[in-house]
């Protein structure tokens, strides 16, 4: 049993054998191939279940409930607790997939879930189906947690020529750019109802905070504060920003409205402060990192900047990052830092209550910026571990890394709140 993280909860093994084709429209082939892979993936991926090698399944796998051969699945090799098995059909312009979850174990009345999809029939459809039915899975063996599978990452790319933000879908599927600004565009911080990103870039002014509108697919105004101003944060309400300002001489914290109004200063150290971030449950403290007694570490403080206290102890320490539970801040870490040290960079988790860490990545290479998934199970961060800097997915123990991007050099990933 695993503590800390909430990964310590028993895992349900979960057969999940390849849905089925429902009739024999030529383009079932396909989409079954994404919605299987997919399928699968989001609930390997999950942290919630231990899926059952396919190699275990007898060569009969249902596709509908009447199908199931109870004894075939709920005794050694395969000894599934649960399935999660249907079907899926092209049919006069429209795909429709039907799902069901059993409790094998309960051959009386195993039916723990019902579904249909129908949408139209297109990989990136399919694909979402998949995401949709996991995720109706993982919320109820996960103890009542939203599944993530429908959620999104925002990051940093230079695939363009230029550094610009990016989005994906949260297992690396969809990438796609959002920003065609032809500067340096950095930290991409969405909003918590995923209508806006703010992010900091190079202007003809300096270093400014913009503001780009999801719906609208376009940047939309925001104020210019002057001096340099770097990795702005939500508020867990979306009703405010924290960011750092050199507009007074040296790099604070300062926290303004949503709009850009009533920016006011929170730190007054004489090093400089940088990459606030909200406390997502309560909203009423921000982690953020200072250089005030030399190399950086990282604090927190009050949303008004009182009762600063520092959480590390040595090293190098950057990029807090704040579980959404509020019990957990993740930074990246050197901590053997100087001349002479081989210290690598790594991501560790803090408990906040009793400053307690678990060191997550072990490897070499530089490893930062680590950002939560909605359900407090996962992280995402950037790594050289494959050669140049990626992107990476693991659990909030550090097992099941997975790498997201594959081309260019990506940075600084933002997981959205749902």
């Amino acid at each position: 049993m695993r503590t800390g993280s909430g990964l310590g909860v028993d895992k349900v093994r979960l057969a999940v054998p390849d849905f089925k084709p429902a009739n024999t429209d030529p383009q079932n082939e396909a989409l079954l191939k994404t919605f299987n892979d997919t399928f699968w993936n989001d609930l390997d991926n999950s942290g919630v279940v231990e899926l059952v090698s396919k190699s275990f399944y007898p060569l009969q796998v249902p596709g509908q409930p009447a199908e199931v051969t109870f004894n075939l699945w709920n005794v050694p090799p395969p000894n599934a607790a649960m399935m999660a098995f249907g079907n899926l059909g092209v049919a006069s312009g429209k795909l429709t997939v039907q799902g069901w979850l059993y409790d094998v174990k309960n051959t009386a009345s195993p039916q723990v879930l019902g579904k249909q999809y129908t949408d139209v029939p297109t990989d990136a459809a399919a694909r979402l189906i998949a995401h949709k039915f996991a995720d109706e899975i993982i919320f109820r063996l996960g103890g009542g947690i939203p599944g993530i599978a429908e959620s999104e990452i925002y990051f940093v790319s230079d695939r363009s020529g230029h550094k610009e933000i990016w989005a994906m879908d949260y297992d690396g599927s969809n990438q796609r750019q959002l920003t065609h600004l032809g500067s340096v565009s950095l930290s991409p911080r969405i909003s918590p109802d995923g209508s806006r990103l703010a992010f900091s870039s190079l202007t003809k002014t300096g270093w400014d905070i913009l503001m780009f509108s999801i719906d609208l697919n376009r940047l939309v105004s925001f104020p210019h504060f002057g001096g340099t101003n770097l990795s702005p944060a939500w508020s867990p309400d979306g009703t405010r920003l924290a960011l750092s300002s050199s507009r007074g001489g040296n790099s604070e914290i300062y926290v303004c409205d949503a709009s850009g109004g009533n920016l006011r200063r929170i730190t007054a150290s004489k090093g400089p402060d940088v990459s606030p971030v909200w406390n997502r449950k309560t909203g009423s403290q921000i982690a953020f990192v200072s250089g005030s007694t030399g190399l950086p570490q990282v604090y927190t403080m009050e949303a008004d900047g009182t009762n600063q206290q520092r959480m590390t102890d040595q090293g190098y320490a950057v990029d807090p990052g704040w579980s959404p539970n509020g019990q957990f801040l993740t930074l990246a870490w050197t901590r053997k830092y100087g001349p002479g040290e081989p210290g690598s960079r790594d991501i560790y988790l803090m408990d906040i209550a009793s400053k307690q860490w678990v060191q997550l990545t072990h490897d070499g290479g530089g490893h930062e910026s680590p950002s939560w998934s909605p359900d407090n199970r996962h992280i995402v961060f950037q790594s050289t571990r494959s050669g140049k800097e990626e992107i990476w997915m693991m659990l909030a123990d550090g097992t099941k890394l997975h790498q997201l991007t594959f081309t260019g050099r990506n940075t600084q990933p933002n997981w959205s709140w749902k």
